[in-house]
């Protein structure tokens, strides 16, 4: 069983979640769309062992290159759960002492009152789900994926309590919350004295800053640290949306999550000018995309997706690189404001 070379790693590879003593990762893998039948499909290997050795390369290599922490949900796949079934056969090759592994439930799972939501059923059953498809016998980290307005915060938050104190998890955390209800959440579990959330997980990235700066600024008060989904925007900050649209790119794809609208609606001329920003420091779109991210203070890693391992080897190098200097910082503002 291999193990990390931690000596081989940027000292501030490492970032603290909030005030807790938890440490993740600058960068992290989500493991979203590349490890169901989408990610099959993606690569034309219909073969179920040509299939499992790609997803064993890719976990790999994110282990080699320094990530320890990799993110899913009970419905990640497709289907539902695929994710972590074939993940979680291949992280048992690794060392389970430097791995954080996460998963959360919040959207629809399955069919009925009980599969969907916040409630103490729906969450601690998909904790236990989750914890059986990965072959595991805790989590690292479990969220809450989604605010559920028909269940009062105080159960939800009940449940994410009982979770720790039952030993199913070590952590949990919040995603997708906007800053009030993350204050709101954070007084509660003070008012009842509940295990209180260490991090938040937001979609955000350049093309996506809805989050500035109330949820920022909120986690800081909180002590929560920030985990960002989708840093590269579905792949539109990948560069590979900089000449178009690829006919075997996810936005071609009338059944993927990012649409051929998405894409021309943000401008190409947007995409082509960070891109020039970016060769002007001497990296890629992708690698400026994450260092952008990174940037705040209060964010603990960027967390990717990848289909190919050189996309893993490309993003975490983003620490060995030049912080971005203000100036730079401005000059992105400017061209993300633009009319």
């Amino acid at each position: 069983m291999s193990t990390l070379d931690y000596s081989s790693l940027n000292p501030g590879w490492f970032r603290s979640s909030g005030r807790s003593g938890l440490k993740l990762p600058a960068v992290s893998l989500g493991c979203w769309q590349n490890f169901g039948e989408a990610g099959s499909a993606s690569h034309g290997l219909t073969d179920e062992g040509e299939f499992h050795d790609h997803a064993r390369l890719l976990l790999w290599t994110a282990f080699e290159h320094g990530i320890t922490h990799f993110d899913f949900a009970n419905n990640y796949g497709p289907p539902p759960g695929a994710a972590e079934e074939r993940c979680g056969r291949i992280l048992k090759e690794l060392p389970r002492e430097e791995l954080i592994i996460s998963s959360k439930a919040g959207y629809d799972m399955w069919n009925g009152p009980y599969g969907d939501g916040g409630s103490r059923k729906y969450l601690v059953t998909s904790c236990d789900q989750s914890l059986r498809r990965l072959g595991g016998e805790y989590l690292d980290i479990f969220y809450h994926h989604r605010p559920d307005p028909t269940t009062p915060l105080e159960e939800t938050l009940g449940a994410l309590d009982f979770i720790v104190r039952s030993g199913r998890a070590l952590y949990v955390g919040l995603s997708n919350y906007p800053a009030e209800r993350t204050r709101e959440a954070m007084a509660l579990c003070d008012a009842l004295g509940l295990v209180k959330p260490i991090i938040h997980q937001p979609r955000y990235s350049m093309l996506d800053r809805h989050i500035e700066p109330d949820l920022f600024e909120a986690a800081e008060e909180c002590g929560m640290g920030v985990i960002c989904f989708s840093p590269l925007a579905q792949g539109q900050l990948s560069g590979k949306y900089l000449a178009g649209i690829p006919g075997d790119s996810r936005a071609s794809n009338e059944q993927g999550a990012l649409s051929v609208a998405q894409v021309e609606g943000v401008g190409f001329d947007v995409r082509e000018a960070l891109n020039a920003v970016a060769q002007e420091r001497g990296e890629s779109l992708a690698q400026l995309a994450i260092r952008w991210v990174l940037r705040w203070p209060q964010v603990t890693s960027a967390l990717i997706g990848a289909s190919r391992p050189e996309q893993i080897v490309e993003l975490t190098s983003v620490v060995d690189g030049p912080p971005l200097e203000a100036s730079t910082c401005s000059r992105i503002d400017a061209i993300l404001s633009a009319p």
